[in-house]
């Protein structure tokens, strides 16, 4: 895999044979290509990249999110932005429950954040990029 698109799904195969480090390179050469103004470039494509990775991987309810937003009307960009939003707030949770936090009621909380994402609720509080 020599580039990526978020308009277009990676063959998941392909995506998941990179290195992580590839994964995120692609995701910033491209953001950098389309000259999308972002604080962090790098921190943007991490996001982009654990997205598309739990879609290679085929989680489920992050692939039914993703087909979701899709057919409420945003692009397969907006909606990795939408999904990652909920990735890092699920990140944030993690990092701020430090070592009290159970890894199993988090993936559960995470997993239910995803299945109650919609594309009218991300809009409210979420941005193109």
């Amino acid at each position: 895999m020599e580039a990526y698109n978020p308009q277009n799904a990676p063959e998941p195969d392909s995506w998941l044979e990179l290195d992580e480090q590839e994964r995120i390179a692609l995701a910033e050469a491209w953001h950098r290509a389309a000259h999308v103004k972002l604080p962090n470039v790098t921190a943007h494509a991490v996001l982009h990249t654990v997205v598309e990775n739990q879609i290679a991987m085929g989680l489920d309810p992050v692939v039914q999110a993703m087909h979701r937003l899709i057919s409420e009307g945003l692009t397969r960009h907006d909606a990795i932005h939408a999904i990652g939003s909920v990735v890092a707030g699920h990140l944030y949770d993690v990092l701020s429950a430090g070592q009290k936090g159970n890894v199993d009621d988090s993936q559960a909380r995470y997993l239910a954040a995803v299945e109650r994402l919609t594309a009218k609720g991300w809009r409210k509080g979420g941005n193109s990029h």
